[in-house]
């Protein structure tokens, strides 16, 4: 019997080797550069060489450097607004698009906020600086019709933070939407038709049963949600941000680049590095535990 079932499952495990390899490669073998974070690290004696062990030398520096409260800072504070943003915009949304009677229209609709997810930050990068730019760009352009004076969206510390949250919301939560409507297309449409009955409108109809009946989806998220605590996003404030709104902008992923590939301080980045895996990791458990405990949900 035993034998029968390992026949039967080997072609999806052998489908499976190929990302399984690549995994190892990429993510498990790559850690054991970890060692460079307790070591004054010179790149020409080699990973294995003889280093200088230095122990948490390096972590020390990084928690002193002035400027690392608040690049954690901006770092926590982007990444909450766009868990915040990217849980309740496309939550608003996919019940919107729910109460659309025109099945190609709604499509249509799918279809179009969800294209941008395909597009990356660097093609993004060019568009959004056009667009938002003080002298010609289009945003400014409209504001001025309305008598507002033009806003330096990606060079002002003010400005720069939120305009990260709001076009990263806008590119990804029309991929947050798919999973809000997977969650309403399982809820009970005789539920529906008895509060119709019952002479429920469409908007006691949502508050009543769309939203219960999403409930355990939605903390599903918010709980998971808690493991991207200190991604706030490289690529995209890689390729808007400038030095004037390091004060603001500047996140623990710029700031690795910045140490590690600019600086050549391998063993400090490495540090910085593993200090915002710990804490990852740290979430990810407890956002975990908290999916099992509330929601139900298991990985295994």
């Amino acid at each position: 019997m035993l034998n029968v079932k390992i026949k039967k499952e080997l072609p999806l495990h052998l489908m499976i080797l190929p990302g399984f390899i690549l995994l190892i490669i990429f993510s498990y073998i790559p850690m054991a550069g970890i060692i460079i974070a307790f070591q004054k690290f010179i790149p020409v004696k080699g990973l294995f060489g003889n280093q200088k062990w230095i122990g948490l030398e390096n972590f020390s520096y990084v928690f002193g450097m002035p400027n690392f409260h608040s690049v954690l800072w901006n770092t926590i504070s982007i990444a909450l607004m766009k868990i915040v943003l990217g849980l309740f915009i496309p939550l608003v949304i996919s019940i919107l698009i729910n109460e659309v009677r025109n099945s190609g229209l709604r499509r249509g609709i799918q279809t179009a906020i969800y294209l941008p997810h395909f597009l990356s930050w660097v093609v993004l990068g060019g568009i959004f600086i056009d667009m938002l730019s003080p002298s010609g760009g289009i945003v400014n352009g409209f504001l001025g019709l309305l008598g507002i004076e033009p806003i330096f969206f990606l060079g002002s510390n003010k400005w720069f933070p939120t305009t990260m949250v709001i076009t990263e919301t806008w590119k990804e939560f029309g991929y947050g939407t798919i999973i809000y409507l997977a969650a309403i297309t399982g809820i009970d449409p005789s539920l529906y038709e008895a509060a119709r009955v019952d002479g429920a409108n469409r908007w006691k109809q949502t508050l009543n049963i769309t939203l219960p009946g999403m409930r355990m989806v939605i903390v599903l998220l918010m709980v998971l949600s808690l493991g991207n605590i200190l991604n706030a996003g490289f690529d995209q404030i890689f390729n808007l941000y400038s030095p004037p709104v390091y004060e603001s902008g500047d996140i623990i992923d710029t700031l690795v680049y910045r140490l590690g590939l600019l600086e050549a301080q391998y063993g400090v980045a490495t540090a910085v590095g593993l200090f915002k895996s710990l804490v990852s990791f740290v979430f990810i458990s407890v956002s975990y535990f908290c999916a099992y405990r509330f929601a139900d949900y298991r990985i295994f």
